[in-house]
Formats: structure tokens, C-alpha cells, sequence
């Protein structure tokens, strides 16, 4: 047993969806997965394993940022074996061109966070994508008439940024848009040999300061949430 999984050997499946809040975790389980079973109460971050079609799958809460998805990416590959990691999240959109409940397919990730220059002496790694999965992801959207998006995304440790322009350098760069969780998921799985891939809603705009709700948010998953499970069965 892991320090913050509360699971028994073999409760978790190979294949783990990946939401930051554990209660869309706890929302994915009971409305995509049949006989879904909660594994984890662990500091309310909840964790369910059931079937999609008869394919063996986990989804597991994150929590926010870097450190946080760090821990529990390293406990399910560690501890729990899992080989395929999907995060389900929202983003801010960086670029004019994408309008809210778009979808973003994360094909690398850079990061403001310092929790990976120790481990890299300084040196920068580029976290990205595993291609089999990003593949199978964008080919399901195509045939499916799901509308997407693909490139570089940032993971930032500030959610609130005093400097309102500073969005702007990374929109020159090709930025698609923000999240939290991205770049440890790629490096973590990159550090294990396992694959990993990140599929994003915008949420709101860095661009045009639009939002959409909290409670509007679960209602706008559902193109997500047919990529990734379509990536994985």
C-alpha cells in the first residue's frame, strides 16, 4: 500500500483516467463506468475502478498542480502498475482561436515549475506525449467528427498571475493554452516507460477573459471523455 492510495494490489486497472478533482473522478466513474468501485478515500481524494465496454479501467483524483499529480502518478506506476495514464482537465486558452468547451490534445508540455531542476541538474526536459496514445487519440476524434486542437500547452504552478500580459510570451511560442498537472504526468511516465497523454476542455480565456461555470463544466466533458476512452479500448 502506498502512502496516499488507500488500495489493495490489483484494485487499480492498467489503464487510469486522470482528473484533478476527485469529485469528477467520482462523476466519470458513475456515469461512463459500469459496476464502478471505490479503492481510495485517502484525503478525500477518490479513486474508482470499473468497466467501459468491458475493458478494466481506473479513474483517480490528482488534486491541483504539479507536486500534487506528482505523487499520486508515481504511487499508481510504482505501486499499482498501471501503463496507461490519460489527465482529463481544463485549461485557459492562450490563443484567440480557441472559444470555450474546445478541446486540446497535449502533444508536449512546458512548464514555469521548478520540481523537476534537481532531478535534471538545471537542464531543461521536454515533456511530451506518448505517440501511441496521442495517435489513437486523434484518429478517434476524426472519425467521431470531434472537433480538436494539437500542440505545446504550458503547466504553471501560479493559477493566479499578477502580470496579466504575461501570457502573451507563450501565445508567440505557440502556446495552446494552461493547466497544472501536464508536464509531471509526461516526465513521471517518461521516468517509467509508460504512456501517458493529456486531453484538455477550455474553460476559460486568457484572451477574451470568458468562463464558463463550475457547474457548466461537468456539461461540456463529454467530448473529452469520448477521446480518452476511445484512445484506450
Amino acid at each position: 500500500m502506498s502512502l496516499h492510495i488507500g488500495a489493495q494490489k490489483g484494485d487499480i486497472a492498467e489503464v487510469v483516467l486522470l482528473p484533478g478533482d476527485p469529485l469528477r473522478a467520482k462523476w466519470i466513474a458513475e456515469n461512463y463506468l459500469e459496476s464502478p468501485k471505490c479503492y481510495n478515500k485517502v484525503r478525500g481524494m477518490l479513486g474508482y475502478t470499473g468497466t467501459y465496454k468491458g475493458k478494466r479501467v481506473s479513474v483517480q483524483g490528482t488534486g491541483m498542480g504539479i507536486p500534487s499529480a506528482l505523487i499520486y502518478c508515481n504511487e499508481l506506476i510504482r505501486d499499482y502498475g498501471a501503463k496507461k495514464l490519460i489527465r482529463v482537465g481544463s485549461a485557459g486558452a492562450y490563443q484567440a482561436n480557441l472559444e470555450l468547451r474546445d478541446i486540446v490534445i497535449a502533444m508536449s508540455a512546458s512548464t514555469n515549475s521548478n520540481a523537476f531542476a534537481t532531478e535534471f541538474h538545471g537542464v531543461h526536459y521536454a515533456a511530451t506525449a506518448s505517440y501511441g496514445l496521442f495517435e489513437k487519440a486523434t484518429q478517434f476524434a476524426k472519425e467521431n467528427g470531434i472537433v480538436y486542437k494539437a500542440g505545446p500547452v504550458l503547466s504553471s504552478d501560479t493559477f493566479y498571475e499578477n502580470n496579466k500580459e504575461a501570457y502573451k510570451k507563450w501565445a508567440k511560442f505557440g502556446v495552446l493554452c494552461v493547466e497544472m498537472e501536464t508536464a509531471a504526468l509526461y516526465t513521471v511516465a517518461a521516468q517509467y516507460n509508460v504512456e501517458a497523454l493529456a486531453i484538455l476542455t477550455i474553460s476559460d480565456s486568457l484572451v477574451t477573459g470568458e468562463e464558463i461555470s463550475a457547474k457548466d463544466r461537468e456539461a461540456s466533458l463529454s467530448d473529452m471523455m469520448e477521446i480518452a476512452f476511445g484512445s484506450i479500448v
